[in-house]
């Protein structure tokens, strides 16, 4: 009986508890899953190549008669098994072999085979090739369609997926998965049909244009990954329509406290932080929650629009939480909010992992009691055990290192009578339109897209160690000017397993070649008072040249540093590289970056390396990042919260995500059960992004 397609896997012949217990390590649960689990690539054995014909590195299926088998010791015991077929010849090469299997290959038995063919020392060979011997008068069994590989996990082989997939299928032709998107749309996108896009990539007929497939472009993907795109874009929008039915503190006084602030800044705003200000107060009136994201390169001046928000909502008599991916990034904040705020009589009370228990429970006292208007400090502000007494705001900086659950975790510690708090989100790794449209559908965004008076393009060189000499005079040269300089490791300490320049071995080497100078340390197993001491060192000038790991790659504001030197550069992500240099270049004098990197470079290290030579601009940066590395690098690996996609791909099928836009906003309009159904096909039912 053939089972249903929301049927479990069990409901499979040959799926028991065991087997179906590996399958969930794939993301299979029930059998319609199979159809959504495609091939990776392909193996052509729907036709037989004459020995005479072979090539090289090619993947393929032949068959010839046993001329010879015997065992050798060449190092470790080999079976080899000489085939021939009249145009040519072949040895079939195995490490590993059974008394029973050698006794197969008797001469004059034929065999078909499919392997890689490799040059051998007697010609060409295949090692461990799939084999099948041909009983007497039987011709070579050919399939009719290209072989699927798919994704592998441990104790589930190929030929049980492919046997497990046919079922599917054959469950799938006898009830056609429903067409969720509407005729007229895929009419208009020329797309065929789900389930033809599903037989066609799980069996491609022989004349399939297999490089199209493995580059992902084929129509029959491109149908798939626009419904997922689809479904991911649609649960993002839902969770925004949620958050604009919800109620909020409409925010509307404050302005004369706001004007007078911005009056004493020691510095005028720019028109993009003006523009975008604007935008923030304006969400802030509306009596729904505000979900804004802050895009800005590095220097922008991201902070002080954040300290201008947060005054409004203190200035409304509700509480602000600024929450930083990091102990170091969450000190600088609380030291700018100090500055700027004490002199109105406004001290942020701070709250982070590494607290004293005393000063942690005089923390979570004053934020319970409402006495601490505004807070600032890490993850630790959505643990448990902290209350607040009217969270009206909460900001939330480098967006991408917690993802979507965290930050709505925040969200939900301050419901309240008045609502859910107003939510503004920031991050200095400016992101392509695209992928925005993608991570960040339940935001609206705001681009700070001009740099303050005075912060200038910064020159960047890349330069082997080996003239690691010369670096070093660059340092002595800078600093004799009165110029403050940066030398950055990755690693604190020395690591066999990776050759890393360690900071500690910087330090000394650094110290004794340039004893002239006064040399700081500074890295993240130091304790946070250590590192404070010696970051305040070197903005108040006390330190000329500042050794550190990439622990300064945001937080650090000094504009006395004109010279950047990066250690292993060529490990090290263009977004990465990037937030680096912009820790110089943020006072008057012309400012440099050199990118020290160990050669013999690869391609893609002397690609990134080219690009940073090439520009300034974060958001040229952040697009090269992401088509070479990925959207999960580019945002911050596993903690992004970007959605794990089965078939789509954010950088290949960026191109979509306009169309995804338009056709969601139909859907949303005109079939908004579609829209459910499709979230549900590709997401389950919980939706994802509306658990916490």
């Amino acid at each position: 009986m053939t089972p249903e397609p929301d049927s479990p896997l069990t409901a499979l012949a040959g799926v028991g508890p065991a087997l179906a217990k590996k399958l969930e390590r794939l993301g299979l649960y029930r059998v319609e899953d199979l159809l959504f689990l495609l091939p990776l690539r392909y193996e052509d054995r729907t036709r037989l190549l004459k020995l005479g014909a072979l090539v090289a590195g090619e993947r393929c299926l032949v068959t010839g008669e046993v001329l010879l088998a015997e065992t050798a010791y060449r190092g470790r015991r080999n079976l080899l098994v000489r085939i021939g077929d009249g145009s040519g010849q072949l040895t079939l090469r195995f490490f590993h072999f059974s008394r029973s299997q050698e006794a197969q290959f008797q001469p004059g038995v034929r065999v078909t085979c499919f392997g890689e063919v490799r040059k051998g020392r007697a010609g060409f060979e295949m090692i461990h090739p799939e084999y099948r011997l041909l009983r007497e008068g039987r011709d070579p069994a050919i399939n009719d369609s290209l072989t699927p590989i798919y994704p592998a996990t441990e104790g589930v082989q190929q030929g049980r997926l492919r046997n497990l997939t046919e079922q599917a299928l054959t469950a799938m032709r006898r009830r056609p998965p429903e067409e969720l998107l509407p005729e007229a749309i895929r009419r208009e996108l020329t797309m065929p049909s789900l389930a033809e896009a599903i037989l066609y990539l799980h069996r491609p007929p022989p004349d399939a244009d297999v490089a199209l497939m493995v580059a992902g472009r084929h129509p029959c993907q491109q149908r798939l990954a626009f419904e997922e795109l689809l479904a991911h874009y649609l649960s993002l929008k839902n969770l925004r329509a949620l958050a604009d039915t919800e109620s909020a503190p409409a925010l509307r006084g404050g302005q004369d406290r706001i004007d007078a602030f911005i009056e004493k800044l020691p510095f005028r705003l720019t028109g993009a932080q003006q523009r975008v200000t604007e935008e923030i107060l304006g969400d802030m009136q509306a009596p729904h929650p505000m979900m804004r994201l802050i895009q800005g390169d590095v220097g922008s001046g991201k902070t002080v629009v954040a300290a201008i928000a947060c005054l409004k909502a203190m200035a409304c008599g509700v509480q602000a939480a600024i929450m930083a991916p990091t102990e170091l990034l969450a000190e600088q904040h609380c030291r700018n909010f100090s500055e700027w705020f004490r002199p109105i009589g406004l001290e942020p009370a701070w709250l982070a992992g590494s607290q004293k228990a005393a000063a942690r429970r005089e923390a979570l006292a004053s934020i319970a009691d409402g006495s601490a208007p505004l807070v600032v400090g890490t993850h630790a502000l959505f643990q448990e055990g902290v209350s607040f007494q009217r969270l009206g705001l909460v900001v939330i900086d480098e967006q991408h290192r917690f993802g979507v659950h965290q930050r709505m975790a925040l969200r939900e510690k301050g419901i309240g009578e008045a609502g859910h708090p107003h939510q503004l989100v920031m991050t200095a790794t400016p992101i392509p339109r695209t992928l925005a449209m993608a991570a960040y559908a339940d935001l609206d965004v705001s681009i700070i897209d001009e740099l303050p008076p005075g912060r200038q393009a910064v020159t960047t060189v890349a330069i082997p160690e080996t003239r690691r000499d010369e670096i070093i005079e660059r340092v002595r040269a800078a600093c004799a000017t009165g110029q403050q300089a940066y030398w950055v490791c990755p690693l604190i300490e020395e690591s066999d397993v990776l050759d890393y320049e360690a900071a500690q071995a910087s330090y000394e080497m650094l110290t004794a070649a340039l004893p002239e100078l006064r040399v700081g340390l500074v890295h993240g197993r130091m304790r946070p008072a250590e590192k404070e001491r010696g970051m305040r060192a070197f903005k108040e000038g006390l330190i000329q040249l500042l050794v550190a790991t990439t622990v300064i790659e945001v937080g650090v504001d000094v504009p006395n540093a004109s010279l950047m030197i990066i250690e292993n550069a060529e490990r090290m992500g263009l977004s990465q590289l990037h937030q680096l240099r912009g820790r110089v270049g943020r006072g008057a004098a012309k400012s440099h970056c050199v990118l020290v990197y160990k050669p013999p470079l690869g391609a893609a290290a002397k690609t990134r390396l080219a690009v940073l030579r090439d520009t300034n601009d974060g958001f040229v940066v952040a697009q090269r990042d992401l088509e070479l590395r990925g959207p999960g690098e580019l945002l911050g690996t596993r903690q992004t919260g970007l959605p794990e996609y089965r078939i789509a791909n954010l950088v290949r099928d960026a191109e979509l995500m306009p169309r995804v836009q338009l056709v969601a906003e139909r859907i949303t309009r005109d079939t908004p059960k579609t829209g459910t159904a499709i979230i549900r096909r590709w997401l389950g039912d919980a939706g994802r992004y509306g658990k916490v």
